[in-house]
């Protein structure tokens, strides 16, 4: 084991002492090897074991040589008188290392004439460090390799990236395999986390963490617990309060305080992987870590399966800046560039005044994760803070920063519902405040460092749903409330889910179809009543589409009187990392009242005013479009097709249908073409029993379709939904029968978001439309041509549905509420004609699917030609021509809230204006 620095530095000390006063008057053949031996002791070495005097080495020419001491491959010794040339004897030193072979070669040259010490480290092309006696023990760490304290040899990777996630989280799997798990875990990680981050940004001594686990500990990693624990316990003790014999490498370590170190835990363990694993993490460059990245990236570490896909569910820096920017950040760089512009005197005061209220804001984030929104926000502030201080001192350096800057950690306030990420979010703000203190010292020339801690972002680890956020953080200290709550759609909650989002609800109609994140919509809402608090979430596009709209949004514009202040239209979820989630996000920022003037709507790259916004995320009055059972206009009722409910037994692939005939040629007659979305679209063939109106006693001759009726009795039997025990009564039949006597048009319920238009097409009666579809008995060429023309299909997509990003056409929504046009006879007719025109151009392709001609990468130009033409005509009939998708829907709002007044005046329809 080797000597503590501070033993040899003691031993350092009585060397010197006992040297100081022969040392002027040694003479190299009395007194070299007694010093040498005394020089060795200093180590705890043994030198009769490890060196050799007089060593004999073979020179060029076939000379001997004699080095003074020599102990392979780690130090060579020339002593000299005083007074004697040490560049001569340096010479000489090195002709006999040139002589050595490769194992050999020691990692330094040492000239000493007992009162001077010329040191060679021949791992740096000989560097040469100069001091005299009294300076060893100053210097005494060179000879780290003596005591054997290994060199930290290591050439710093790239900055942390996802590799350490990786690293970490083996480090993690392997403690809670040995039985190191929970609470205890979470923590311990969370420390050696902060001490990585800590040994590269000037939070340690440089370095001293990685030093310390190298040269003290075992490479076994047997007592590498130990000595954590130790830096651990330091870590958490004032200066002035450890004790006087404390090891002088560990009191390098500063007292840290805010906490974190504060809890005593048991004694982990390792092995030499283990040891090995926190070393490479050491490797790593923490100094350019982006705090937010280091949160997101190690709540994966907790979970085997979010490391697989590491960064799937946290919201990247680009996604956190579309957030504040317009929430807050904007309008304070405007009132900023406001205030700089100004006449001195009033400048100084407002500025002053306004950097006043930057200390004073304060932030809430009340699903926050590992904190990346209050990490990129403080650092925001931070920014900005910095401006200012620039502004008022004017590029000045000053000696005292610290009374210059007062935005702090303790402005953040965050609720999650996990211990290690509460636990990270907490340390991710410590971080982001030392790189900012680091930023402060660029600017301004001085060290500017809050260790130890006294603030602290209080970050509270409980259940967002069911905390009282007063008691967090009271409403009247509160600026701002933001983030993204967690992506859980209404279908795949868990009943504990269930049961606090119904509570946060309250009574609201189909409560059961919104997603969890409305929970958070509807608590923000209550919390700022009669408040100037805003707020701002991001969350999956789902809430602004379908039918979740009406039950979510009625009850915060009617009952909490929220306004939207801004919105991002949808946009694709993106990070940095890999396994990227596949949702399609909104960002929406609201308050209470109408203390908001001018609005903004953010569609890509394009920014608009908005006199007001929509649930729908568009600049028209504020309505919710709810469920109708019948449409708004005089036209053809709308269903969906058939419900099978057979557990496949009436569905007959090709191959099925001709083995059927081949065996039981009477069930011909009762076999239909069957026609899904997914066949509709990609020409598929596939057949179905269509037993309706059947002749039993045709039946009883088919031994395979009674086979197949009864397994579908039997299916619907052991179903738990009563309806489908029911329908067990008449096995023959699908579940539901709305197949028409005529023709129909038949619309996909789902198809691709980057179709520009939802293909559809007239069927045959004698073609059984399944559940997958909707159908359109008695429609006309007009109603095919205003159902596939750019004025529905923008209808369309601002307030259907979505199936991942993929449209979903509803009848009792999208269909039933669409304002129609009321055209002429001859403006009928040309839409009729234009109809005509795409049917003929698709029937020029008959082996081309509607996916290929729809394919906006593969679409005929003939056939988009038409379609535009068409486009001219139904807009025409509107009576209005149009520039984008965001003209036609505010016109349709109007026209909706135009038709539904007059409605709703006679009785037919419920109000939808809010």
């Amino acid at each position: 084991m080797s000597l503590s620095w501070n033993e040899i530095k003691t031993r350092a000390a009585a060397f010197v002492n006992d040297w100081k006063d022969i040392a002027p008057t040694a003479r190299e053949e009395a007194d070299a090897q007694t010093f040498e031996t005394g020089f060795f002791h200093i180590f705890g070495v043994e030198r009769s074991q490890v060196a050799i005097f007089e060593q004999k080495v073979r020179l060029l020419g076939e000379a001997n040589g004699y080095i003074d001491l020599f102990w392979k491959g780690h130090i060579m010794i020339e002593m000299k008188s005083p007074g004697k040339d040490m560049l001569k004897a340096f010479e000489q030193a090195k002709a006999y290392a040139n002589a050595l072979k490769g194992a050999d070669l020691p990692r330094c040259i040492l000239i000493c004439d007992f009162n001077h010490f010329h040191y060679y480290d021949l791992l740096k092309n000989a560097e040469k460090t100069e001091f005299d006696l009294v300076g060893l023990v100053e210097h005494i760490e060179l000879f780290s390799d003596l005591a054997g304290y290994k060199d930290v040899e290591y050439k710093k990777q790239d900055a942390v990236n996802i590799a350490a996630a990786e690293k970490m989280g083996r480090l993690h799997d392997r403690l809670k395999e040995i039985g190191y798990s929970g609470h205890q875990l979470e923590v311990y990680l969370v420390r050696v986390l902060f001490c990585l981050f800590a040994d590269d940004t000037g939070i340690f001594e440089h370095d001293s963490f990685i030093k310390y686990i190298i040269q003290r500990t075992n490479e076994d990693g047997s007592d590498l617990a130990l000595h954590l624990q130790k830096i651990f316990e330091i870590l958490n003790k004032p200066q002035d309060k450890r004790l006087t014999t404390i090891d002088e490498q560990l009191d390098k370590f500063p007292y840290v305080n805010g906490g974190l170190f504060a809890e005593s835990l048991e004694i982990a363990d390792f092995d030499s992987r283990m040891r090995e694993a926190i070393i490479e993490c050491c490797q790593l460059d923490w100094g350019k870590i982006s705090p937010a990245i280091f949160g997101s990236m190690f709540q994966s570490v907790m979970n085997e399966k979010e490391r697989r896909n590491l960064g799937a569910h946290y919201t990247s820096e680009e996604n956190i800046l579309k957030l504040i920017h317009p929430l807050f950040l904007d309008d304070l760089w405007s009132e900023f560039d406001k205030y700089k512009s100004l006449k001195s005197d009033v400048r100084v005061a407002r500025l002053n005044t306004f950097h006043e209220k930057l200390a004073s804001l304060k932030f809430l984030d009340p699903a926050c994760g590992c904190g990346n929104f209050l990490i990129i926000t403080y650092r925001e502030i931070r920014i900005l803070e910095l401006a200012v201080i620039k502004e008022l001192l004017g590029g000045e350096r000053i000696l005292d920063v610290d009374t210059y800057v007062k935005v702090n950690v303790n402005q953040f306030y965050g609720i999650e519902i996990e211990e290690f990420p509460s636990k990270i979010a907490q340390v991710a703000m410590w971080l982001m405040d030392h790189q900012m203190n680091m930023l402060v010292r660029d600017m301004f020339g001085e060290y500017y460092v809050r260790i130890p801690l006294r603030a602290s972002p209080s970050i509270i680890c409980a259940n967002s749903l069911r905390t009282d956020w007063e008691s967090v953080v009271p409403k009247k200290e509160l600026s701002y409330i933001l983030g993204n709550p967690p992506f859980v759609g209404a279908s795949n909650m868990s009943a504990e889910q269930k049961i606090e989002a119904v509570e946060i609800f309250g009574k609201v109609e189909r409560v059961n179809s919104i997603d969890y994140v409305g929970a958070w919509y509807h608590k923000a809402a209550q919390y700022i009543i009669k408040t100037q608090i805003r707020v701002a979430f991001v969350s999956t596009n789902s809430i602004t589409q379908g039918e979740q709209v009406a039950p979510l949004w009625s009850k915060l514009f009617e009952l909490y009187q929220i306004t939207i202040n801004f919105a991002y239209r949808t946009f694709k979820w993106s990070n940095e990392a890999r396994g990227v989630a596949a949702v399609h996000c909104v960002i929406i920022g609201f308050s209470y009242g109408k203390n908001i003037s001018e609005k903004k709507i953010y569609d890509n790259d394009h920014v608009s005013v908005a006199k007001n916004i929509s649930p729908y995320l568009v600049n028209s009055p504020t309505i919710v479009i709810g469920n109708s059972a019948k449409p708004l206009c005089d036209v053809p009722s709308i269903t969906k097709g058939n419900y099978p409910t057979d557990d496949g037994n009436f569905i007959l692939s090709p191959s099925e249908r001709e083995a059927l005939i081949q065996n039981e040629p009477e069930s011909n007659q009762y076999i239909r073409r069957y026609m899904g979305a997914n066949d509709y679209l990609n020409n598929n063939e596939r057949y179905c029993l269509w037993l309706k109106d059947a002749d039993p006693s045709v039946i009883r001759k088919c031994p395979s379709i009674i086979k197949r009726i009864e397994r579908v009795r039997e299916f619907r039997l052991k179903s738990t939904a009563l309806p489908t025990r029911q329908r067990a009564e008449t096995p023959q039949l699908f579940f539901s029968l709305t197949q028409p006597e005529s023709n129909y048009l038949l619309i996909p319920e789902v198809s691709s978001e980057r179709r520009k238009y939802i293909p559809i097409g007239y069927m045959n009666k004698d073609i059984i439309a399944s559940n997958t579809v909707l159908i359109i008995p008695e429609a006309k060429l007009f109603h095919f041509g205003v159902l596939t023309s750019s004025m529905h299909m923008a209808w369309m997509r601002c307030i259907a549905g979505r199936l991942k990003s993929d449209y979903r056409y509803t009848g009792s929504i999208v269909y039933n509420n669409f304002p129609w046009p009321t055209p002429s006879d001859k403006e009928n007719n040309s839409i009729e004609v234009g109809v005509q025109h795409i049917l003929d151009i698709r029937a020029m392709y008959p082996n081309s699917s509607l996916a290929d001609l729809y394919n906006p990468d593969l679409m005929p130009p003939e056939l988009f030609k038409a379609h535009d033409k068409l486009d001219k005509l139904v807009e025409k009939a509107y009576g209005k021509s149009f520039s984008d998708d965001c003209e036609r829907v505010a016109f349709l709002f109007d026209e909706y809230i135009n038709i539904q007044k007059v409605l709703f005046e006679k009785g037919y329809r419920k109000k939808s204006i809010v």
